[in-house]
Formats: C-alpha cells, sequence, structure tokens
C-alpha cells in the first residue's frame, strides 16, 4: 500500500515581501510524518486569487492531500476560498450555521467594546460563504477552517494565524472525508544522532563511510542550532536496516554524539545536574543572559539553577562577581583570566555547586587585532576544577551571542559528565 502524499501551500503577501516568518509550514509538516503522510513540497504564493488557484492546481497534481494556510480573512485580500471554489469549478454558497455562528461572536464584541454590529456584516457573510460541496472543519475566530475536493486531490484550507490553524488541524484527521486517507498512512519510524563540534561535510563523509542508505531507509543530515543532526527514517519492516547504519554511524561519530532523543539541549544539561545532585548558576558579559534563559526556559528549572549575573561592565564583574581589578587591568574583560574568576565568583557569590562563564567580543565594534569580534572565552568552575575553552567564530553580532550560548551549555554538558 503506497503511503498518501502531501503539500502544503501558504498564501499572504506578507509571506512573500517577509514582514512575517512562516510558523505553520514546519509544523504541518512534522504533524503529517508523524501520522505517516509524506510531505512532497511546500509552497508560497501571494493574495492574488490566480496565483493561489494555481499554486493550488500545480500542487493537487502531484500530491493526495493539499493542506492551505491563510487567506480567509473578512478583508479583500482574503481569497483562498475563493480561489479552491474556481479550482473546484464550483460556486461559493452561503452556510447559515457559519454565519449565525460568527455573527454570534462578533456580536459580543460590538457589546464589550460599544460597537456598531452592523459594521462586522459584510465581513461575516464573506467568511460565511464556502465552495459548494465543502465541509465545514470547525471555526477558529471568525474563519471557518474547510475540507474540500480539488483537482483531484483532497484541500484542508486552514487560517494563517497559528494558533487557529493547530486548533483546527488537530481534528482533520478524523474529519470523514479524510479518514481513508489517514488510514493508508503507516508512521515511519525514526533513529536520531544529535552532534557538536563536527563539520557537516565531516558527518557526511561518515554517512558514507558507513555505507549510506540501504533500501528502505532515508537519512537527512541537518545543520541546526549549530548542531549537527542525522534523522535516519525508515518503515518498520526496514528497521534492520536503519538500526545497523545508525549503529555504525554512532561508533564513528563517537564522543561528538551528545543526544539521540529530541530533548532540549538545555533540559539535557538541568538533567545532568539533578541527576548528580548539584546545582547551577551563571556568570554572563557578551551573552547578556542568553545561557540563563535556555536553562529557566524548562519547566521546573528552579530546583537546579540558583540564578545568573548579567556583567556586562567592569565595575558590576569586580562588584557582583568579585573580579580583581588587577586582573581586569593586565588581561582585559575578554580574556581566559577573567573568564575563570567571573564562573569562580558566579559559584562563591551565588552559592552554586557549578557555574559558567562568558565574555567575548560581539561586535559588531570593539575589536582588535589581538582580540576580534567573534573571540569568547568560556569557564566551568566545579566541585572537581574548572574547564576553558577560547573560541573564535565569524558572525553578526546575533551569531556570535548565539553561538556563544551554545557553546557554553554544552561546555556545562561536557563538565558535568565528569562529575560523579
Amino acid at each position: 500500500m503506497t503511503a498518501p502524499s502531501a503539500a502544503i501551500l501558504l498564501t499572504g503577501n506578507e509571506l512573500l515581501r517577509g514582514v512575517i516568518s512562516d510558523r505553520n509550514a514546519s509544523f504541518l509538516a512534522a504533524d503529517l510524518e508523524l501520522r505517516g503522510v509524506r510531505v512532497r513540497r511546500t509552497l508560497v504564493v501571494g493574495d492574488d486569487v490566480e496565483d493561489i488557484a494555481g499554486g493550488l492546481r500545480e500542487l493537487a497534481a502531484s500530491a493526495d492531500l493539499v493542506v492551505t494556510s491563510g487567506g480567509l480573512g473578512p478583508t479583500h485580500d482574503d481569497r483562498t476560498v475563493e480561489a479552491v471554489a474556481r479550482v473546484a469549478g464550483v460556486g461559493l454558497v452561503l452556510d447559515q450555521e457559519v454565519l449565525d455562528t460568527v455573527t454570534r461572536w462578533t456580536d459580543e464584541i460590538s457589546t464589550r467594546q460599544g460597537l456598531d454590529p452592523a459594521m462586522f456584516e459584510p465581513g461575516n457573510r464573506k467568511q460565511a460563504h464556502i465552495p459548494e460541496g465543502a465541509s465545514v472543519l470547525g471555526i477558529a475566530g471568525t474563519a471557518p477552517g474547510l475540507v474540500a475536493e480539488a483537482a483531484g486531490a483532497s484541500v484542508v484550507v486552514l487560517p494563517g494565524v497559528p494558533s487557529e490553524l493547530r486548533r483546527l488541524w488537530l481534528d482533520a484527521p478524523a474529519h470523514p472525508r479524510l479518514t481513508d486517507l489517514f488510514a493508508r498512512a503507516v508512521p515511519r519510524e525514526r533513529l536520531l544522532l544529535r552532534t557538536y563540534g563536527i563539520s557537516e561535510s565531516r558527518v557526511a563523509d561518515i554517512f558514507a563511510e558507513s555505507g549510506g542508505d540501504p533500501e528502505g531507509v532515508e537519512t537527512s543530515i541537518c545543520a541546526r542550532n549549530y548542531e549537527i543532526e542525522i534523522d535516519v527514517r525508515t518503515d518498520p519492516a526496514d528497521r534492520p536496516r536503519a538500526e545497523e547504519l545508525w549503529r555504525r554511524m554512532h561508533s564513528a561519530l563517537g564522543e561528538h554524539v551528545f543526544a539521540t532523543d529530541e530533548r532540549p539541549l538545555p533540559e539535557i544539561v538541568l538533567t545532568l545536574a539533578r541527576e548528580r545532585g548539584l546545582t547551577l548558576a551563571t556568570a554572563e558579559s557578551c551573552t547578556g543572559g542568553l545561557v540563563a534563559g535556555e536553562l529557566t526556559s524548562i519547566a521546573g528549572s528552579s530546583d537546579v539553577v540558583v540564578g545568573g549575573a548579567v556583567t556586562y561592565s567592569n565595575q558590576l564583574k569586580e562588584r557582583v562577581l568579585g573580579v580583581p581589578a588587577d586582573l581586569l587591568e593586565r588581561h582585559g574583560a575578554v580574556s581566559a583570566e577573567v573568564a575563570e574568576a567571573m564562573a569562580a565568583g558566579a559559584r562563591e557569590r551565588l552559592g552554586a555547586n557549578v557555574a559558567v562563564s562568558v565574555t567575548g567580543v560581539a561586535g559588531p565594534g570593539g575589536g582588535t587585532p589581538e582580540k576580534p569580534v567573534g573571540l569568547v572565552f568560556l569557564h566551568v568552575a566545579g566541585p572537581g576544577g574548572g574547564s576553558a575553552h577560547r573560541m573564535q567564530w565569524p558572525g553578526d553580532r546575533g551569531v556570535v551571542r548565539r553561538r556563544a550560548t551554545v557553546a557554553a551549555l554544552h561546555q556545562l554538558r561536557d563538565h558535568l559528565l565528569t562529575l560523579s
């Protein structure tokens, strides 16, 4: 049985102009993959009705299912429903139930805000018109999600607001017009290797040396968040071949593998500290609290993270962390010596078992020939001593800060692994 295929159609001039970033395609693609539906393409078009219709025809020619995002609102440039009707060769009909539901909602808004309910009527009627033969999936806000047939494919029409799209999409697989399609879907199994400190090209070499993809196995090598992820997908019947490839690569990658699951790196760090009964603190300069922010973004981090200090100026490095003034004078704020003193000071003054420090030149200014933009010093201080790293990266201020944050978390992880 052939697995069903899908395509995603994103609509909106705001996407084409770079005004907003899409958050829907990745969600839909990941969810469809989990359900065993293979996503073949994603296409972005503007608000022109012919562009939307053309995109739908193009995608429907090679996919069993097309999911659209955007263009369902009350304004003149919300044209997706009209485009679906054109491609399906049908007219638009008023769905009274949708109109009644949307009108009740806008009447409540009118009452709360002292507005004239009539001002909403044209937009409400526009949104209540759906392609003849389509089914209403549900309503989010004032926009109904729809299920229709067009150009030989099943079409799910969803709003562009991510929270609304996600709420409606979760009901789609159980919709009567889609149950047969999803019944044919067989989820692929996934084997994962996450690595740090190794180049993407070297990982590609290791993949080739390990024999490449055997029949029925599909491997992706992806650079993400300054790490390299090896994602091995396989149908259940081909899992033994996938496991053999995974084992070969795991062995060859060695200590560069830091995880075989999708847990966020900060969660991995917190788990290691928790298992060892250790508390953590941060001392940050160029990262401005990003390391502490990553750690405390994980629910339950308060039993491990005692706090952090953002000491951007030399005066605060002295006053808050106890970095000696003569050390700053001799070596400068961006130095291995000051990073070590910052970590030691955070550990002592914040009362943590282990502390990590970051100091560097994030740019775009402030660099010198001796200490160029992108130079970062890290230090971890713990009960078993300390570990230091000097790193130099190209890139703008945001890149340097993000890379330093990831590097600090990995150094924390590595240090915690040395402690019993």
